[in-house]
């Protein structure tokens, strides 16, 4: 069973439960959580994703690049057969990358 979590909630390093995001201890295992300058290295992962993603739906977002990376690799494919839907579906795309709407294939945001 797969569980997806929501958006006030990180995954415990050590057990990968999902816990509050503000949970400083993981209240199933008791184990600490890491924090790097008020960030989550969970929050700062989710940045950097976001980043690549960005970059290469920019960069080549009309091969479908960032579908691939995210995990969508059918709508990959179609992007890039269509060439990103002639370069209407490549834009819709960066538009819904930069307004923090874009999720992964697991339905986690990809977000700053």
């Amino acid at each position: 069973m797969k569980i997806v979590k929501t958006e006030n909630e990180k995954y415990c390093l050590e057990c990968a439960e999902p816990i509050n995001v503000k949970a400083e201890i993981c209240p199933k295992c008791g184990v600490r959580q890491q924090v790097v300058y008020g960030k989550t290295t969970e929050r700062q992962e989710q940045e950097k994703r976001w980043i690549v993603s960005l970059v290469l739906c920019w960069f080549f977002g009309f091969l479908g690049a960032h579908r691939f990376y995210t995990g969508h690799t059918g709508i990959g494919i179609v992007q890039l057969l269509t060439l990103g839907g002639c370069g209407i579906w490549w834009l819709i795309d960066f538009i819904i990358l930069l307004v923090g709407s874009f999720r992964d294939v697991d339905g986690n945001p990809i977000r700053y």
